[in-house]
This record gives structure tokens, C-alpha cells and sequence, in this order.
């Protein structure tokens, strides 16, 4: 019978997980002259020998805002033993250009992942240094290994008019919960230009997006209506879970939007229009561990 090896010291393997960082930013400086500015961020991790920076993902760019909550997240391998060192640059996008020497930068933070994995709630904000004002804010979670998906088609009905001269341009925004009691944002619609009773077009998600896996987990959605040169403005809320949706999907159920601004102000108010789940389908896939846990290998 064969001896065992003698264990050699940094042969085990390394404790890890899978994260994804959700970025957020406050105040940026307003670049353009005529308009607010177009932030994108560029996240750049160190080689191992953390000589120089390496680009890793762009985050989309949110056009004329200077505190945008941007939909796509940073997926990075945790690794608890390693001292893993991230910087985040803001830039406000000007062209179409991949050149970021082309495009005005707004300021950079550099922060280690273990800092924003252990900071209270998975969240930190930072300063953003080399420019006048602005702070970036960073979230972790976990993610997880649910490989479900999830295919959508939402339409609003008699929507709260917002534009004076004209009817409203809706879309939607869906936030995921957090375990602090706040919201990421994970997705957003089209806009629909001029309609109070917009249907938008379907949408093939992984559960893990909405909710990380937990069907029971609250999702607020929210309906903006879209503006060229101003703010977005609210037109309702509604709460919902992937379970509310499922079951919503199989009957004639609508959900209200509640604008909290109305709903708290004097008069009699019941709704700023309805969404409603045209058709929701789940498709549950397995996870390789459940997939090879079932398989039928042979005994010997």
C-alpha cells in the first residue's frame, strides 16, 4: 500500500468565492458645459506583481447624471488569503471612442476587495481623489450558484401623465434587496416615448439578477418617466418577489404604483397607473453540484 505524500506547505487549495461589486456614484463633477455629465466606470485590477494596472470591465454609461447607479456589476474571484488591490476610474464619456485619453476624467478611487467584502452590509464609499468633489460607492454580495432563468414581459396601464405638452415616457427599474434594508439596482427597460400604457419588450434574466437566487426576496420596481435635458421623474413603485410574479403571470393580476410623494400629501390618492404581467416563465436549470450528484456513476 502506497504511503501518503507529506502535506507541503501552500499546496492546499486556496479559500475563495465568487462576488460581484455593484457601483454607485454621488455628486461628479458636472464636465459638460450645456448638460450634466455621461459617468462611465473602468475598473483595473493589479498584476500579481502590483507593478502595474491591468483593465478589467467597463460599467455601461448612464447619459446626463451625476449620481448614476449603474445596472452592470463587476464579477470578481475572492480570494481570502490574498491582498487583491482595485482601482475605479470615473470618466464622463464624450464620444464613442474606447480611448479613455479621449474622455474626461472625473476622478479615481483605489480600494482592496477584502475591504469592500468586510465593510458593515458588503458596502463602502470612497473619495474620489484627482478631481473637484464626487464619491464613489461600492457594494459586494456573494453570488450565487442558482443557475435559473427567468423570461418576463411587463406592461403598464393608465400611467400618471408627466410631460405638459405630451404624454409620458415610461420605463422601468428593478432594485434588488439588500440585507441593510437598501436597493441595488439590477435592471433596467427601454424607454417607450409617448405612451401611458407601454409594453416592454421581454426580458431573459437569470433569477440570480433579481434576487440571487431567493424567490422570496423582495424586488421593487420602480417606473420613471424619461427626460432629454432633466431628471427622470418617478411615476409609481411597487413591491414584488419572483413568486408574486410567477403566480401573477397565470391570471389577471396587476400591481399598483404608489408615487410616496402623493401617497403622503393631503387628498384622496390610489394609484399613478399599473403594471401588469403579460407572461412569466421560469426555467429551472441545475447547478453542476446538483448535476453530479445525481448522476448514476457505478459502484464498484
Amino acid at each position: 500500500m502506497a504511503s501518503a505524500a507529506p502535506f507541503q506547505p501552500g499546496s492546499s487549495a486556496v479559500p475563495q468565492s465568487e462576488v460581484e461589486i455593484s457601483v454607485s456614484c454621488r455628486n461628479l463633477i458636472r464636465a459638460d458645459i450645456l448638460s450634466k455629465s455621461d459617468p462611465m466606470v473602468v475598473l483595473f485590477t493589479q498584476t500579481l506583481q502590483g507593478e502595474t494596472w491591468r483593465e478589467m470591465s467597463r460599467s455601461e454609461t448612464i447619459w446626463d447624471n451625476q449620481n448614476p447607479d449603474f445596472v452592470k456589476k463587476f464579477h470578481l474571484t475572492y480570494l481570502f488569503e490574498e491582498f487583491q488591490l482595485l482601482k475605479f476610474e470615473v470618466y464622463d464619456i464624450d464620444s464613442k471612442s474606447r480611448d479613455l485619453a479621449k474622455h474626461d476624467f472625473l476622478g479615481y478611487a483605489c480600494v482592496s476587495l477584502g475591504e469592500i467584502v468586510a465593510a458593515p452590509g458588503g458596502k463602502i464609499n470612497k473619495k474620489l481623489t484627482n478631481g473637484n468633489k464626487g464619491t464613489i460607492i461600492l457594494s459586494s454580495e456573494e453570488v450565487s450558484s442558482c443557475n435559473d432563468k427567468i423570461n418576463l414581459r411587463i406592461s403598464g396601464h393608465k400611467l400618471s401623465k408627466k410631460d405638459f405638452f405630451g404624454k409620458s415616457d415610461p420605463y422601468l427599474c428593478f432594485y434588488r434587496s439588500n440585507e441593510d434594508g437598501g436597493y441595488t439596482v439590477c435592471h433596467r427597460t427601454e424607454v417607450i416615448k409617448s405612451t401611458l400604457n407601454p409594453r416592454w419588450k421581454p426580458m431573459m434574466l437569470p433569477v440570480r439578477v433579481l434576487c440571487q437566487g431567493d424567490y422570496s426576496r423582495v424586488i421593487k420596481i420602480e417606473c420613471y418617466d424619461w427626460n432629454r435635458t432633466q431628471s427622470h421623474k418617478l411615476i409609481g413603485e411597487c413591491f414584488v418577489t419572483v413568486y408574486d410574479l410567477e403566480a401573477a403571470s397565470s391570471g389577471v393580476t396587476t400591481f399598483d404604483l404608489i408615487n410616496p410623494n402623493k401617497k403622503n400629501s393631503k387628498g384622496k390618492y390610489s394609484n399613478s397607473g399599473q403594471i401588469r404581467v403579460d407572461f412569466c416563465t421560469i426555467k429551472r436549470c441545475q447547478t453542476h453540484w446538483e448535476f453530479v450528484s445525481h448522476w448514476p456513476f457505478p459502484t464498484l
